[in-house]
């Protein structure tokens, strides 16, 4: 019989862990229609020209964000929000999205807006 942490026998110090990822695992699976169902999360953008994934917070920053995101409230099939900055360009600060609303005019056929350019 090994003994290890303290002098707890070994086959009690597996079974612990064995037990710990059983509940762990039973948890998760338990939650995941939950983090299913949720709107916010995972998803995808368009910046610059591409689709790129994202991680949405499904929180408000308290002060409001820095990094332009917009929204097309009336866009073409297919139209997706649109990151002004990401990863690698000047002024992201790490997705601290601060929102704005875009709407195509009465009488314009809206089109897909791919970059903050286009916007």
């Amino acid at each position: 019989m090994s003994r290890f942490f303290g002098g707890a026998p070994a086959g009690v110090i597996k079974r612990l862990f064995v037990g710990s990822l059983i509940a762990g695992s039973m948890v998760a699976a338990l939650n995941a229609p939950v983090f299913a169902s949720d709107p916010v999360g995972f998803g995808h953008l368009f910046f610059n020209g591409s689709v790129v994934g994202t991680v949405v917070v499904p929180a408000s920053l308290p002060n409001g964000g820095i990094d332009p995101f917009y929204g097309v409230t009336n866009g073409a099939a297919g139209q997706l929000g649109i990151a002004g900055v990401g990863p690698g360009s000047g002024g992201y600060h790490g997705g601290a999205w601060a929102f704005n609303a875009v709407t195509f005019n009465p009488g314009v056929t809206p089109y897909l807006l791919t970059s903050a350019q286009a916007v």
